[in-house]
């Protein structure tokens, strides 16, 4: 079973090295799933699929 955990903005910019901006660029073009809705107006990643971003990026790379 996959991680549930979620993981709310600043901890996905902090695991990715990545700024707002990249990061929901990356959720527009399907690089990064989408966030999940916590409430009317916070959201958060499940921490699973922040893992799975970083395993394919890590796969992509080493290909080249």
């Amino acid at each position: 079973m996959q991680n549930k955990n979620i993981n709310r903005l600043s901890q996905v910019k902090q695991r990715l090295s990545l700024s707002r901006s990249t990061i929901y660029l990356l959720v527009k073009t399907g690089k990064l799933k989408a966030p999940i809705s916590l409430g009317a107006r916070a959201v958060g990643w499940l921490e699973s699929d922040v893992s799975d971003f970083i395993e394919a990026r890590v796969k992509a790379s080493r290909k080249a």
